[in-house]
């Protein structure tokens, strides 16, 4: 591995032009690609074998022409205080204003408050449903303004009027603040780090240009693959991080090696055959993990899972041939300010850093460390035991949105349960009277404790099918509707035993209860999947038995400790208004998963680029507690400069007014705070130094059979000179093209 990639270095230098113009020629490609591409379409969020997805299917195959998840738009009509929305005037706006948006395009119904009777017991709230025959995203302008054209209207009769649901909703990613946010922070550690301008924008220029590569090609392809915008956040949060983090490697070690008196050449071949079979394995952890996504059963995350795998794998890709061709235009300008003016090359100093002296702290108190930086993680991990899984709905968004203020008027006018109907789908095809026993169906389901109303059952054309809704009288993320849905279920069997019909339950509120089911079911696979696969490659990397078990242990306490605090802040309130998480509720059904598999990723990085420092000294000859001590000496300063990149990336996306968004920006970035700081730089040395000897071991008969990786570059010892160490000037840029 080392030999083949510190070829692919020098070639890569000595073609710079060539290896330019091809990443120019695959980000042009791309691009025009994305531009030429039909939008993507929105088919939906699909969950296959879950009884909510079931249900829509039966709707969409029973009552053609109409997406059983198109976009809805509930409609509050609040009247003047004083006044009733029955008053003449009042109902006469309500009543045109329904009537407009009927005969809107896209439309499949809208219901008159009136008929329907969603009135307020007080008279003073009534709310329209109108429902599209498409998804929020494939809602036309003309749609969407026939919307806002019927609420100024009605509001300008004299009515308060609000919108929910997500016709309105505009959806997509975040609008770039995020993103230079961290870049920008980001900027600062890589200049505080290199001391140089050119050392701290090459990894920002190169990373720039693989999410550049990254979000065309989702782009191009999300109309073809059924792409989502969420699919393009991720994979844009990990691109950028991990592309910044890779090249900050690479370059780090160029520095290193021209130190020591390489020529500019041969020091590109060394850090790209050294720090880049580092950078091979970190990434293929992270796509292993990314990958894995695929074990939960989700189609949506399984796309979101592997569009960030090739996000990664661009930014490996590009660290390994346009980071080092870059190197080859500008071989000193990446340099420290005093070794460019000085004519000369410094030598690496061999002098005690503050990473050495830290080192050599844990080592002489290896147990107390241990000890403090487990309990520590294991406190901030408790709340995890509380966690409740869900998906914040409109009650989530800032005040300030129409979708919020129209929650909270609907709450307040009608219980917590008229924000999260439950949808039920009645089967009666093959019953003689499907209207008798759909009427009784309706009746039974009413009847349930915690069901606060019915509707009446609407009918397909051919009578077989019907669908009509149940209020709950508690909130779509309150436990009890939990338990509604779940009593429903239960006595689903004794119902179609009398009626003669079966059913199903459905709706945003019974989706959102499936889908965290289906997450909690899928999580140990996911999780025994993914450590596994990552505990045999680092076997592989470190040809150590205890360095992998180490590292999963290690891994496992810093996700669950960054579960704990989402907990705390997101669900139980603890300093959520500094976030600007005006609502706490439930965690996000998917954010487990996401901690779980990405955090498993990145936090591979920090071990395979730390520790495989270590072992190389240990390989060199150095004892146990030296090779930890030159391990920190040489990577720690990079591996908190890498760490506090992403920590900006990820944290500037918690300034996003979506919850989901913000809340996979905080979980990730307090999960690379305690890996990076408490596991990698603290129970990491600990660890190793209570081990010594021991934590190398590999039994005789299994070192046989594993193949020989070379992540250390042991084999670039063994080479004939190609281009050794030498002490060289301040070479100029015509000397560097001879070479």
């Amino acid at each position: 591995m080392a030999l083949f990639l510190h070829r692919v270095g020098r070639l890569a230098f000595r073609k710079r032009w060539y290896v330019a113009l091809i990443w120019a020629a695959v980000l042009a490609f791309a691009g025009l690609s994305a531009l030429k591409a039909p939008a993507a379409s929105d088919k939906g969020f699909s969950m296959p074998g879950i009884e909510s997805q079931t249900a829509f299917d039966l709707m969409e195959q029973r009552f053609p022409g109409t997406a059983a998840d198109g976009a809805t738009a509930r409609i509050v009509f609040v009247a003047p205080s004083g006044e009733q929305i029955t008053d003449p005037g009042n109902k006469q706006a309500v009543e045109k204003t329904v009537a407009f948006l009927a005969d809107g395009p896209q439309v499949v119904s809208a219901s008159d408050p009136f008929r329907s009777k969603t009135l307020s017991r007080d008279g003073g709230t009534a709310y329209a449903t109108v429902t599209y025959t498409v998804g929020a995203k494939e809602l036309t302008d003309a749609a969407k303004s026939r919307l806002e054209e019927a609420v100024h209207s009605a509001q300008a009769a004299g009515l308060t009027v609000e919108v929910g649901g997500k016709a309105l909703d505009a959806g997509g990613g975040p609008g770039g603040a995020a993103e230079l946010i961290g870049v920008a922070l980001a900027a600062v550690v890589l200049l505080v780090t290199f001391g140089s301008l050119a050392a701290a924008g090459l990894p920002l220029v190169t990373a720039l240009i693989g999410v550049g590569v990254s979000l065309a090609g989702i782009l191009a392809l999300s109309h073809a693959l059924g792409l989502s915008a969420t699919t393009s956040i991720l994979a844009m949060m990990l691109g950028l991080a991990v592309g910044i983090d890779y090249a900050l490697f690479v370059v780090s070690r160029y520095r290193e090696e021209r130190a020591r008196g390489h020529a500019p050449q041969e020091a590109v071949g060394l850090a790209v055959g050294t720090a880049g079979s580092a950078v091979v394995f970190a990434g293929l952890t992270v796509v292993i993990a990314l990958a894995g996504l695929s074990v939960v059963g989700i189609p949506m995350l399984t796309k979101m899972g592997l569009a960030a795998a090739g996000a990664v794998t661009i930014a490996v890709l590009i660290a390994l041939t346009l980071v080092p061709a870059l190197l080859g235009f500008w071989p000193n300008t990446v340099l420290t300010r005093r070794a460019r003016k000085g004519g000369r090359i410094e030598q690496q100093s061999t002098r005690d850093n503050w990473g050495t002296r830290w080192a050599r702290f844990v080592l002489r108190r290896p147990l107390p460390v241990l000890l403090v930086g487990v309990a520590g993680l294991g406190a901030l991990a408790l709340p995890a035991m509380d966690l409740q899984l869900g998906n914040p709905g409109d009650e989530a968004k800032p005040t300030s949105t129409t979708e919020r203020r129209a929650y909270d008027a609907l709450a307040e006018a009608f219980g917590p349960g008229s924000n999260g109907p439950l949808t039920v789908v009645v089967d009666a095809r093959g019953n003689t009277d499907a209207k008798g026993a759909v009427k009784s169906v309706t009746r039974q389901i009413g009847a349930t404790e915690g069901v606060v109303s019915v509707s009446s059952p609407r009918f397909n054309a051919a009578g077989d099918t019907a669908v009509f809704q149940a209020v709950p009288s508690t909130a779509p993320t309150d436990e009890k509707t939990k338990n509604l849905v779940t009593s429903i279920r239960d006595d689903r069997s004794a119902i179609e035993s009398r009626t003669g019909v079966t059913f199903a339950v459905t709706g945003t509120t019974a989706v959102d209860i499936d889908i965290a089911g289906k997450v909690q079911s899928a999580l140990v696979p996911y999780l025994i999947v993914v450590v596994g696969l990552a505990i045999v490659l680092l076997l592989l990397v470190f040809r150590s038995v205890l360095v992998p078990l180490k590292a999963a242990l290690g891994y496992l306490l810093s996700v669950l400790a960054s579960l704990g605090v989402v907990v705390l802040v997101f669900q139980q309130g603890l300093g959520a208004e500094l976030l600007g998480a005006e609502h706490t509720g439930p965690i996000m059904s998917l954010m487990p998963i996401f901690l779980v598999g990405i955090v498993f990723g990145l936090a591979m990085d920090y071990e395979v680029f730390l520790v495989s420092r270590m072992r190389e000294a240990y390989v060199h000859g150095e004892s146990p507690r030296q090779a930890v001590i030159s391990g920190f000496r040489h990577s720690a300063r990079v591996v908190v400069a890498a760490a506090l990149i992403m920590i900006a990336v990820f944290a500037g996306f918690i300034g996003e007014s979506d919850s989901m968004i913000k809340m996979i920006g905080f979980g990730l970035a307090s999960a690379i705070l305690f890996d990076a700081f408490v596991v990698r730089m603290a129970i990491v040395p600990a660890v190793l130094a209570l081990l010594g000897h021991k934590a190398w071991w590999l039994p005789g008969r299994l070192d046989k059979l594993l193949p020989r990786i070379d992540v250390e570059g042991e084999a670039l010892d063994q080479r004939p000179a190609e281009a050794g160490p030498q002490s060289v000037g301040a070479t100029t840029g015509r000397e560097v093209s001879r070479t």
